[in-house]
């Protein structure tokens, strides 16, 4: 089987990234007849006297061909005899470096083209800063247009010059600078005779030639949570796609953000089961114990992956208003999507220098590093150690546009998957305790969330706080946390009793659920219902459940805080 290479081509306006794709296809006989007859037709009214104009296999909008700019993205999948490739060719101008930006995501390797005569641009700064940001860690400069310089070396050295002090500007790795003509085809398939003074690979066997999988794997098994899969009560799976690590079934994983524990039932890969499974397949998981999760969450087998929400970025926004600190976006990291705030912008990069600027605001097209704020605890982690779980967009809540693209660089208060995350704990038995968080409406950002405070770990014996700032519970009540499967008995403010929900007996006290919601039961009889009722719960009937069991208001109400981000 063929081994695949995605890579980009970007540059600044008229470097002749089209170009150089359109002569590959074309040289490479990778057109069939009707396409290779209809660019021959083309160019006869194009802009270079008749000659074959490469560009217009890949500017297919009218108003790409009418500027003689890239404006779209523009993805050409092509197989030689030695590789399969997905190529995205990317816009050059500034007012479509968003467009670039996404073409980046996506790719093992950019080519960055330059035109000879004009060196290294910001432009040409800012994208290789882009595809740096993105994870692109091999880069190919492709130095174009040789022919108008008449294949001069002189002139080479003094770019590729420059094109070192970019690399060392940036750290960049794996670079290969390739002097060439896109529109004459020198150095593109076979060395050219023009440029006898090259000796290393041209351009397209360089490409098929390149190894990019010897990157670092990333450590352990997890995989985000795209779907949770109940077509009946009797199976619960959870779906997504494994992007580190294998798992077996009879492993151990745990669940993110609830640090909740379980084996691995049944792996199932499309409608067939299977013994395990591998990075790169989508798969349904089914565990062997009800567990809390859902869209957003990760499974994971290692202890590395804690949650937070409190991170440091990169970003490059994208949006045409400016970026100005304390708005509330929605941040998309992983399979999830929730409120945020940037709450500072600790510097902006110049593009042209690479130096850090104070700076109160951002505007398009800017880079900079800032800090952000998310309305709860989420599995997290630097880009650079889980990628999937590092990358974030953050997306206008009224416009729905989106704003900014960028990676995790730090994290603050990371809460390692430890066994110290449980609220109560009495011999093996062990739960969260979700009854001690606080409900805010953030006056700042007109948003309504959650935030826990620091807690220890309770036991038989301990007085519990039943008092908070926005919750305030009976001093004899009993909480029937469900998720876990397990009943604490509270007297007198203090922890009678912690049992399993299969030991549980109604006392005629209060119930509460795990969240502090009081439960509508007044009897044995109700509490046994009220308990297989939540047996059969699924996504279906999961609203009309708690509509029908729980109030929020009897023992919780939210209050107003000028800015709980910052607690």
């Amino acid at each position: 089987m063929k081994s695949l290479l995605k890579f980009i081509t970007c540059g600044s306006v008229d470097d002749g990234k089209s170009t150089l794709i359109g002569h590959i296809l074309y040289d490479a006989k990778l057109l069939y007849a009707d396409q290779k007859r209809a660019l021959e037709l083309d160019s006869r009214v194009g802009s270079r006297n008749g000659a074959i104009d490469y560009s217009l296999l890949l500017d297919g909008l009218m108003a790409e061909r009418e500027q003689g700019i890239t404006i779209d993205v523009a993805y050409r999948y092509f197989t030689t005899d030695n590789r399969s490739f997905i190529v995205a060719d990317t816009p050059g101008h500034e007012e479509y470096t968003r467009n670039m930006a996404v073409g980046a995501s996506f790719a093992d390797l950019a080519v960055i083209l330059i035109d000879i005569k004009q060196g290294v641009l910001v432009q040409t700064r800012r994208h290789a800063r882009i595809c740096s940001l993105m994870g692109i860690k091999y880069f190919i400069f492709a130095v174009n247009k040789m022919d108008l310089v008449e294949y001069d070396q002189k002139r080479f050295l003094e770019v590729e010059k420059e094109i070192k002090e970019l690399e060392k500007e940036l750290s960049l790795e794996n670079i290969q600078i390739i002097p060439l003509s896109a529109t004459e085809g020198d150095n593109i398939m076979v060395n050219s005779e023009n440029i006898p003074w090259y000796t290393g690979l041209p351009l397209l066997p360089y490409l098929e030639n390149i190894d990019v999988d010897n990157t670092s794997e990333e450590k352990g098994f997890y995989m985000p949570v795209q779907r949770v899969c109940r077509p009946n009560h009797t199976f619960r799976g959870f779906q997504g796609e494994i992007e580190a690590g294998s798992i077996s079934v009879g492993d151990e994983v745990t669940a993110l953000p609830s640090n909740e524990k379980a084996l691995v039932k049944s792996i199932l890969i499309t409608d067939k089961n299977a013994s395990s499974a591998s990075k790169g397949q989508p798969v349904t998981i089914q565990l062997n114990k009800e567990v809390d999760v859902s869209r957003g969450c990760v499974l994971a087998k290692s202890g590395d992956i804690g949650t937070s929400n409190l991170i440091t970025a990169t970003v490059l926004w994208m949006d045409d208003s400016e970026l100005n600190p304390g708005k509330n976006y929605f941040v998309k990291l992983g399979t999830k999507m929730l409120p945020g705030v940037v709450t500072e912008i600790k510097y902006k990069i110049d593009v042209n220098s690479g130096e850090h600027l104070i700076a109160g605001n951002l505007k398009k097209n800017e880079i900079a590093v800032c800090g952000i704020s998310l309305s709860e605890k989420i599995p997290v982690d630097k880009f650079n150690l889980h990628k999937v779980l590092g990358e974030l967009i953050l997306i206008d809540r009224i416009t729905n546009m989106t704003s900014a693209c960028g990676v995790v660089e730090s994290i603050l208060e990371k809460e390692k998957n430890n066994e110290d995350n449980v609220a109560f704990q009495y011999n093996q038995l062990k739960a969260r305790g979700d009854v001690f968080e606080e409900f805010y409406y953030n006056t700042e950002s007109l948003s309504l969330s959650k935030y826990k405070p620091i807690q220890h770990t309770y036991t038989v014996g301990d007085k519990i706080p039943v008092k908070g700032e926005s919750y305030k519970y009976p001093e004899n009540i009993d909480i029937l946390i469900l998720r876990d499967w397990v009943a604490v008995k509270v007297r007198d403010q203090k922890i009678s009793d912690i049992q399993s929900i299969d030991e549980y007996e109604y006392m005629g006290v209060p119930i509460v659920n795990g969240r502090g919601f009081a439960v509508k039961v007044n009897s044995n009889e109700e509490a046994l219902k009220f308990l297989n009722e939540y047996k059969e719960m699924n996504e279906e009937n999961e609203v009309e459940f708690l509509n029908k069991w729980v109030s929020l208001e009897t023992y919780r109400s939210v209050i107003f805080h000028s800015n709980y981000w910052v607690i």
